[in-house]
């Protein structure tokens, strides 16, 4: 059973068990640990039991609540060792876990042992060199385990704040405390296992995300997928294989998420089993731990690209032509509503960030988001993010709520990460009500399926609207929707940049402007076509020629390869 050993600065110390879910610690005579001192608040802090872990959470106290010198904002994950200062106190955390006792060795028979011969001295096994089933050689697990959790509970290691820590002081202490503990587990190292490896391997795990730090630094990695602690999966220029990186079990992983989702205000426990979030980078992060996952913690990470990316970008990997990257400029600099469609992982928030860059620097942008990840380069841009609930249930603050609010900031542009519920009647609002040129992202495989996406998620809005009404305000607030496209081979394509012109009998009408032809395969599996105009030119342009915006009028020819 964990307890908590608790001892007075200069005083005395007793052992407390954790018996309860619920632990509060204060002055007050009704606390289940009673520390009567002026600097302890009546109720100090709280030391919760989720998921089969300790947690520890300041109850608003007067002085604050320290771990491991460190003073906490949230709620804290407790491991064997840690130490909270609660004024005059400190209470060190004891998970209760025991090595078993040795077996006793086996009574011989009387009278045999002058006969028996003392058994010859066997030379020591050599360790195997354990493989995976794809024949790369991994570092034992509870090698990596034992020396772990000796550098955690090590005193001097007990005092630093650990929270992703990039401090060169503290690196140069638990590098330092890492070579001593290599040193004395010597003999448990196997030949073959490269010790500076292993050095690097715990100390990415003690100070960072473990395995995932050198995923994370190599820019052809653009996917992270944790399938368990042992099968971390990634996609490289498309295509998923499995890393020979590994955590060395299951509470491992959990502690990454942690140490992820602790800067942002985020948590994720038995009562919160999955969770958002996002690197300090930008880069997308969604988390799923027991019960609702059954193998295991599982984390998926969508790297933010750490250069900023452009339509020459895009143009070179493909994505679009200069035609059609000129095009969408000028829709977007003549406030143009777009909605950029499609499906998971097709880079609809590459495009929606690249959009993005050709708004006005005069022009005040507000973006909405579930996990911030657009960065745009303009001065004049306020960030808005969703808030889950608190550890009790409480206080969450969902997109739709910022999307009403920001109508508030007198915004030029509203633009929201992604639409998936009521918040897209709250957009067809914001557009039909002087907010032109605002831009947002769904999830939709064609066109034609993000108009009747829209209207599903306008009816989750609670709004009981007559399906023409839901249809009038789309077609009267949507101008062009983009539709991005992963292909079978890997690759990103725009595939559609459609016009929505209006409604005939009841029905939205829509007419493509370019369009992506497929053609064939190479050799080698990639996709053959072209980017080819329909012919069609779009209403709004005979306006934008009377303010004498000079355009481009071939690339709408017909048939012709833009």
């Amino acid at each position: 059973m964990a307890s908590i050993l608790l001892a007075e600065k200069g005083g005395g110390q007793r052992t407390v068990p954790l018996e309860a879910e619920r632990v509060i610690v204060g002055k007050r005579e009704d606390c289940q640990i009673v520390l009567a001192k002026p600097n302890v608040s009546r109720q100090h802090c709280e030391i919760l039991l989720r998921g089969g872990k300790h947690i520890v959470r300041d109850m608003g106290s007067s002085n604050g609540t320290l771990v491991n010198g460190t003073k906490i904002e949230g709620p804290v994950y407790l491991v064997d060792g840690t130490e909270i200062e609660v004024g005059d106190y400190v209470l060190t955390y004891l998970d209760g876990a025991e090595a078993p006792a040795p077996a006793p060795p086996e009574p011989k028979p009387a009278g045999t042992a002058k006969r028996e011969a003392p058994p010859a001295p066997e030379a020591p096994a050599k360790a195997a060199e354990p493989e995976r089933a794809d024949g790369v050689k991994v570092i034992p697990s509870e090698l990596k385990k034992k020396i772990h959790r000796a550098l955690l509970i090590h005193r001097e290691i007990r005092a630093l704040d650990m929270t992703l820590s990039k401090d060169a002081e503290t690196r140069e202490k638990v590098e330092r405390i890492t070579d001593e503990l290599i040193a004395k587990f010597a003999t448990d190292i196997p030949e073959w296992v490269d010790k500076a490896v292993l050095k690097k391997e715990i100390i990415d795990e003690a100070l960072g995300l473990g395995p995932l730090e050198d995923l994370l630094a190599d820019d052809a990695v653009s996917e992270i997928m944790v399938n368990a602690w042992n099968k971390i999966y990634i996609e490289r220029k498309g295509h998923i294989t499995l890393s020979e990186k590994q955590y060395t079990d299951n509470e491992s992983v959990v502690n990454c998420i942690q140490r992820i989702l602790s800067p942002i205000g985020r948590r994720i426990d038995e009562s919160s089993p999955m969770v958002d979030g996002r690197l300090k980078d930008g880069s997308r992060v969604n988390a799923i731990i027991q019960p609702l996952a059954i193998s295991g913690p599982t984390l998926t990470i969508r790297k933010f690209m750490k250069k900023r990316l452009g339509v020459a970008d895009l143009v070179k990997f493909g994505s679009l032509t200069p035609g059609m990257g000129d095009f969408l400029k000028i829709c977007v600099e003549s406030h143009k509503n777009m909605v950029i469609s499609g499906g998971t992982g097709s880079g609809k928030t590459t495009l929606l960030n690249v959009l993005g860059s050709f708004i006005g620097p005069d022009e005040r942008i507000v973006t909405v988001e579930d996990s911030a990840e657009l960065k745009l380069p303009q001065e004049h841009v306020i960030s808005l993010e969703s808030k889950p609930p608190n550890i009790e249930g409480q206080g969450a603050i969902p997109i739709r709520k910022l999307v009403i609010n920001c109508l508030r900031m007198r915004p030029d542009r509203i633009v929201v990460g992604e639409c998936r519920g009521g918040e897209a009647f709250d957009m067809l609002q914001a557009m039909n009500t002087g907010h032109d040129g605002s831009l947002t992202t769904l999830h939709a495989n064609t066109p034609r399926d993000a108009i009747a996406r829209l209207e599903n998620m306008v009816l989750m809005a609670g709004m009981d609207l007559p399906q023409r009404a839901i249809r009038e305000q789309i077609a009267s607030a949507v101008h062009l929707i983009v539709q991005q496209s992963r292909l079978r081979d890997g690759s990103r394509r725009v595939t559609y940049i459609t016009e929505v012109t209006g409604m005939e009998s009841g029905i939205i009408t829509l007419q493509d402007i370019f369009i992506y032809k497929q053609t064939g395969y190479t050799r080698e599996g990639k996709i053959i076509g072209s980017y080819v105009a329909t012919g069609v030119v779009p209403k709004f342009y005979d306006d934008l020629r009377e303010r004498g915006i000079k355009l481009d009028m071939k690339i709408f020819s017909e048939g012709m390869t833009v």
